[in-house]
């Protein structure tokens, strides 16, 4: 019972350090994501928000001023639509009616006159051109009474001729149309021209003159609404003059003008009119609310493992926040120069590809905004950086990463060109662009290159490239091993190939282990003739030492590894290998001994005779463990055959679950079962039995060859 409390209690303790864990843990990554946001928002708004000047109209401008945003200029706008309206012409509409009018009034002049002088006639001569030309006196022209008398005095024949003159005449000036401003312009014109006709005296031609000047009148009068509605087309037709993000305004050492300055109040560049823009600073805070909520999303749904690695996402949230603030004063030289990809090719290879092509559209994002959400920008980091990404993977040298940036200085380049064939690129500074595309993924390698040692070893962070130096045989502590215990060496690269084979079947990381595999008994460097691999022709120096102390050196050589480790700077990684690799295993042999060499074996304390552990908490350690007691059984097997291996196998898999060793490694029974068949196919192969060659006299086998 009092086991159980104390149990209880234990568990309770345990329990509630775990949470303090989970809180600290929990605060953390909430401040590193609250101080991320904050850099990340004064960034943008820092490179977004333009700068002010004092000026006023006159002064000369300091510097070249561009427009931060895209913005319409009201007044060159209004200018030239005013200049469009003003350059309309009035439309006028000719009346058709008022020419009939004025011919019915000739016509009925005439008429009037040639019945006054037929009634006159008809009384023969008692009638005068004076009587006549009294009783026309109120005609409908208002022609005076001296041009009647010179009309009354003509032929008929040439009053009808003259009538059918006036007729043609008013029609051809009437068909043209007759505004009201020019009517007297014509009026003079027509008397001009009648001064010129020879046919006619020049009293006829004179009071010719006056009929039709009396009778004609203006039917062209100016159309309102047409009007109006030309003004409007043409002032529609003027599209809104629009200065872009990035556009001159003012060049420097120009003196600037008032509408210059106006527009520069307008956008806000001048001190006097600098007003919070509340737009700005909202736009901001959603686009890096978005880009870390899109990243947070995903670990939540796919790496939830990773928002627990407070390690991890602190160098997450420096590679952003370090690409994001890179961004601004390259982006001065060229937009095009901004080194995107770096993010997701280093992401790629210190944490994982698909999290990499995440972050890389947020930094893409980010990057857009400053540099004016370029479309080209844009497609340059996500494309780019994609390949850049993809192209990592199975990288094994650290030279091979410039192949990547290649990769990604072309994918750049052409980006670039395909706009450029598309017509959407200014093909002035087309060859610069595609420069400064490709250099972007030179500076992509350089600088991927250059700090991948620096977050391996800030985050202890252990990458392919690094896995593959520390394995290579030339690394100083491996040539040690092969030097001073190289049983222990052999051992190892035949532990490393067989615990390699073996995780690679069920879903590990073969690298990881065939390096761990290497390094897992460097703590035997200490003491190498201690253990028997490396004791050739020599006695075994436990024989004259006592079971306890035997097992102690053997047991130490996990807390020497773990010295060595640390003194040359071994990743965790590694060091786990050290430390898991015997777990809490009984070193059975001196326990046994110790046994069986006292007079009161029960007395034997038999966690004197075990390793201090811990036990294997990854596949990786535990498939080593399996792999370094398997190798080493059955090199001391007599005879071994397929059959005796397997057996063997299977013996010291089922030792190890009974006695505890693989409780706390993912590995399941399945799992267990395809090790247990690939530990049995590579050890068969390695212990195949040898040829008995038959023994033949040396003298004999000489004659036989001469």
């Amino acid at each position: 019972m009092k086991l159980i409390v104390k149990w209880l209690k234990n568990l309770n303790k345990d329990k509630v350090e775990n949470d303090k864990s989970d809180h600290k843990r929990i605060f953390l990554t909430v401040t590193l994501a609250f101080i991320t946001f904050a850099i990340l928002f004064y960034t943008l708004l820092t490179s977004v928000q333009p700068v002010r000047y004092e000026l006023r109209v006159g002064q000369l401008a300091p510097e070249d001023i561009y427009s931060p945003k895209r913005f319409v200029d009201e007044y060159k706008t209004r200018q030239l639509r005013q200049e469009a309206v003003n350059g309309v012409e009035s439309v006028y509409r000719l009346d058709a009616g008022i020419y009939p009018e004025v011919k019915k009034d000739i016509d009925l002049f005439f008429d009037t006159l040639f019945e006054v002088r037929s009634q006159a006639e008809q009384e023969e001569n008692s009638i005068t051109i004076e009587d006549m030309a009294q009783e026309l006196e109120n005609n409908v022209l208002g022609i005076p009474r001296l041009q009647l008398i010179v009309l009354l005095d003509q032929p008929i024949e040439r009053l009808e001729n003259l009538q059918n003159y006036l007729n043609e005449i008013t029609a051809q000036r009437m068909n043209d149309g007759i505004k009201v401003a020019n009517l007297q312009q014509e009026k003079s014109q027509i008397r001009e021209y009648m001064s010129t006709l020879t046919e006619f005296d020049e009293n006829v031609r004179e009071t010719a003159a006056t009929i039709i000047n009396a009778s004609i009148r203006p039917n062209e009068f100016l159309d309102v609404e047409a009007t109006e509605e030309s003004k409007i087309e043409a002032e529609e037709s003027i599209e809104p003059v629009v200065i872009r993000r990035g556009e001159v305004i003012i060049r420097l050492g120009e003196r600037v003008t008032a509408d210059r300055l106006s527009i520069m109040r307008e956008l806000g560049l001048l001190e006097e009119a600098y007003q919070l823009n509340f737009a700005l600073y909202a736009g901001i805070f959603l686009m890096v609310l978005l880009t870390m909520l899109l990243i947070v999303g995903y670990l939540w749904e796919f790496q939830p493992h990773l928002l627990k690695q407070f390690d991890k996402l602190l160098l997450l949230a420096l590679i952003i926040v370090i690409i994001v603030a890179m961004a601004k004063p390259l982006s001065q030289i060229s937009p095009y120069l901004v080194p995107m990809a770096v993010g997701g090719m280093l992401l790629a290879m210190l944490v994982e590809p698909r999290l990499a092509i995440i972050v890389n559209v947020a930094i893409t994002l980010l990057v857009g905004m400053i540099t004016g959400n370029d479309i080209i920008v844009l497609l340059m980091g996500l494309i780019g950086g994609t390949a850049g990404i993809l192209s990592m993977a199975n990288l094994h040298q650290r030279g091979n990463i410039f192949i990547p940036g290649v990769i990604v200085g072309v994918a750049n380049v052409m980006i670039i060109t395909l706009f450029s064939l598309l017509g959407m690129h200014d093909s002035i500074t087309l060859w610069i662009d595609l420069l400064y595309a490709f250099l972007n993924g030179i500076l992509c390698a350089i600088l991927t290159i250059g700090s991948l040692p620096f977050w391996e070893y800030t985050f202890s962070i252990l990458t392919p490239l690094k896995l593959i130096e520390l394995a290579n045989p030339s690394h100083p502590l491996l040539k040690r091993l092969l030097m001073e215990a190289s049983g222990t060496y052999h051992h190892s690269v035949v532990v490393g190939n067989l615990a390699e084979s073996a995780v690679n079947a069920v879903g590990g990381d073969g690298l990881l282990v065939r390096t761990g595999a290497f390094y897992h008994d460097i703590g035997k460097l200490k003491r190498p003739f201690f253990f028997k691999e490396n004791q050739y022709m020599m006695d075994n120096p436990h024989d004259k030492l006592a079971p306890s102390l035997s097992a102690l050196i053997i047991t130490g050589h996990v807390k020497d590894g773990i010295e060595i480790a640390e003194k040359n700077r071994l990743p965790k990684q590694i060091k786990a290998f050290i430390e898991e690799h015997h777990g809490t295993t009984l070193v059975a042999y001196f326990y046994h001994k110790a046994k069986t060499s006292t007079l009161e074996p029960d007395k034997v304390d038999e966690h004197r005779y075990r390793y201090n552990g811990p036990t294997p908490r990854s596949k990786e350690t535990a498939i080593l463990m399996l792999a370094d007691s398997v190798e080493a059984a059955v090199r001391s097997m007599e005879n071994p055959t397929r059959d005796k291996i397997e057996q063997m196998i299977q013996k010291i898999i089922q030792g190890k679950l009974d006695d505890g060793q693989l409780e706390e490694c993912p590995l399941t029974l399945s799992e267990l079962k395809q090790i247990r068949t690939i530990f049995t196919q590579i050890l068969s192969g390695i212990m195949h039995e040898r040829i008995k060659y038959p023994e033949m006299d040396i003298k004999e086998l000489r004659g036989k060859l001469e």
